[in-house]
């Protein structure tokens, strides 16, 4: 490993060194950027943010759909002492509401965006009330659309390894993001701790289509792989969404030996293949998977693994990690090469405290889960009760770390940081785990939080947007994640106080539905009707009680009144009334397979999540280049609506 103890080092360290960065686009479009032009392209970028009025420890929010844009201002602002915050770009207006409190969170921050993301932020900002922090934030706005000159070098910022090199806020929440303070010697500790675990170096070749804004896209699969000289390829996260199996075909390509997914985009990989044979596809150069981010499926495991067998992809590939955002990324790491090594629990001896009670496979209470391996070097992990003390091999307990990578907390947040830091200065993680063996085995969370799509969700966001509904109050709404049993990844599910028929529940679950979709892009597998919301005696929602009864099928008779009702209240399937409107009808039936899409039918309400929104879209864009913007979706949420809109664009342009 080369010598370094700043980011900014590593950068210098690497700047001559023969390696690439490569931006795929598509099955034939790429573009590779070598580490000594990111150097000059960084400084010539770091001139013009100095130019506007940026110095060391300013904020500087990136709010880039780009990953080459990104890349290069992200080192750019590193060069200068300048903290990088990456916001996640997404397609609705709850994204844009996001960027504006972190804005109001970092006080003054500079921004770099394309023109129009800030026209987008800015109507958003009108129609919020939230001018006056929009006008501030746009006068310390640089936009990439007018970098035309990066001839003149900025002044490099010499910082120390305890300074901050960058603030990461937690993906997918959005009315109260955490801001997490990593610096540059918690990531150098990541980098070396996950290195000496997982063998990364100059002969290995990654790919990755995680999002930069995410830890697991910009620290594993950026930071990592650059400083340890690996000729790394990123692809972006909307073209895998749109196209999974060119994933794997551009890693049999270029001959990939290192590639990363969480849970959901196996399964996605896997449903868009579905009973095709894998045809062209030599994945023997592999010899890691990353599977992380989110809760692991031991079953979508073996299911991938056998799926891409006859490519040639070794079982023992498939790399089951634990990590979060405050440790830098990495917490533990398997042995490279060692097959999967699961354990099968009684889910309902979970708690804090109990042993763990071992049961047969088959059994119908089984939890199956699996080894995550051991705490890379420079952390330690330990399992406490709820006391945090530590609890012996074989105890359930929550799991709380240290260590050089570990942040030392969040953004000018006293609450958050006083409740994540243990007495003797360990940080809970929120995770409920084992040790088995010796070995990390993750068993559930402590902390209120829902995984979706590779993104971390707080279930009091979503009450608060479905709370919009006429009605609705606080304590009347449940949001949680439930996996059933034998699913392979969590759905989404909120439980709402009603006490009286299941005619008058209806509009109010589709509304609920519609909300979240809407504003957040998840799909909601079901809207529960349920006659109490059981609490603690403090008040608190005991989330896990409602999760329990569901997965055991208490629900499912107002479940199915529900659909039988929603389903006899439909008018007769609509028939489209022009050309467009039975082509976009037909773009709408197969991207929602399984749904019934009339041309007046809200998509929202129908259960179109933002990946589905991004499979119409693309097929839009085959026979429409350039006539409808994928935000144009929530503005005409109807077949019809969005027929005459793209109606009126052609007759514009004819």
């Amino acid at each position: 490993m080369i010598a370094a103890t700043t980011l900014i080092e590593v950068l210098e360290a690497n700047r001559a060194f023969p390696r690439s960065i490569t931006y795929l686009e598509g099955e034939n479009e790429s573009r590779s950027v070598s580490s000594e032009e990111l150097y000059e392209r960084a400084l010539g970028i770091l001139y013009h943010l100095q130019r506007l009025g940026a110095r060391r420890g300013d904020k500087l929010i990136l709010f880039l759909g780009d990953n080459e844009q990104f890349i290069d201002v992200f080192w750019a602002a590193i060069l200068g002492g300048i903290v990088p915050v990456p916001v996640a770009l997404g397609i609705s207006d709850e994204h844009r509401h996001k960027l504006l409190r972190i804005a109001r969170r970092l006080g003054a921050p500079y921004l770099y965006t394309e023109r129009r993301s800030l026209e987008r932020v800015g109507a958003f900002a009108a129609a919020a009330g939230e001018t006056q922090l929009f006008e501030g934030l746009r006068t310390r706005t640089f936009l990439v659309d007018d970098l035309d000159d990066i001839s003149r070098a900025g002044s490099i910022q010499r910082v120390k390894p305890e300074d901050t090199a960058f603030i990461q806020f937690s993906s997918g929440s959005t009315s109260d993001p955490k801001g997490v303070v990593l610096t540059h010697g918690n990531i150098i500790a990541n980098w070396r701790g996950s290195t000496e675990v997982g063998g990364f170096n100059e002969n290995d070749v990654s790919l990755s289509w995680m999002p930069l804004t995410h830890d697991m896209g910009l620290i594993g699969f950026h930071l990592v792989m650059f400083a340890n000289r690996v000729h790394s390829h990123l692809m972006p996260t909307e073209l895998f969404v749109r196209r999974p199996l060119l994933w794997l075909a551009l890693a049999a390509k270029i001959r990939a030996t290192i590639l990363c997914s969480p849970n959901f985009g196996y399964k996605h990989y896997l449903k868009v293949l579905g009973e095709r044979p894998v045809e062209g596809l030599d994945l023997s150069a592999v010899r890691l998977i990353f599977n992380g981010a989110e809760p692991i499926s031991v079953e979508l495991c073996d299911e991938f693994l056998s799926r891409l067998a006859p490519a040639r992809l070794a079982r023992n590939s498939m790399y089951p990690v634990y990590g979060l955002a405050e440790a830098s990324l990495a917490v533990s790491f398997p042995p490279v090469g060692a097959p999967l090594k699961t354990l099968t629990l009684n889910r309902h001896r979970m708690n804090p405290g109990d042993p763990v009670e071992q049961v047969a496979d088959g059994d119908p209470h089984a939890l199956r889960l699996v080894s995550e391996g051991k705490a890379i070097p420079y952390t330690r992990v330990r399992i406490a009760d709820d006391d945090d003390r530590e609890l012996p091999e074989d105890r359930i307990g929550h799991v709380h770390m240290t260590g050089d990578n570990v942040t030392r907390g969040y953004f000018e947040d006293p609450a958050a940081n006083a409740a994540a830091f243990t007495a003797d200065g360990w940080l809970r993680t929120g995770d409920l785990g084992l040790r088995h063996g010796g070995d990390l085995y993750i068993s559930g969370r402590a902390k209120e939080i829902i995984f979706v799509n590779g993104q971390n969700y707080y279930p009091h966001d979503l009450e608060a947007i479905a709370q919009r509904a006429p009605g609705l109050e606080l304590g009347k709404v449940v949001a949680a994640g439930v996996r059933r049993r034998g699913e392979e990844t969590e759905q989404l599910v909120v439980f709402v106080l009603h006490r009286s028929g299941a005619e008058d529940f209806l509009p109010i679950a589709t509304q609920v539905a519609r909300l979240i979709n809407e504003q957040t892009g998840l799909e909601v597998a079901a809207v529960v009707p349920v006659k109490r919301i059981p609490k603690t005696t403090s008040g608190k929602i005991q989330r896990h009680l409602l999760e329990e009864s569901y997965v055991d099928g208490e629900f499912d008779a107002e479940l199915a009144e529900l659909a039988a009702l929603r389903a006899a209240q439909r008018s007769p399937g609509q028939r489209a009334r022009s050309e467009l409107e039975e082509q976009l009808k037909t773009i709408c039936d197969a991207a929602l397979e399984g749904k019934r899409v009339d041309v007046n039918d809200n998509l929202f309400e129908v259960g179109a999540s933002s990946l589905k929104l991004i499979e119409i879209h693309e097929q839009i864009e085959r026979l429409y280049p350039g006539k409808v913007d994928l935000t144009e979706l929530f503005d005409f949420p109807t077949i019809a609506e969005l027929a005459k809109h793209l109606e009126n664009k052609l007759a514009t342009t004819s």
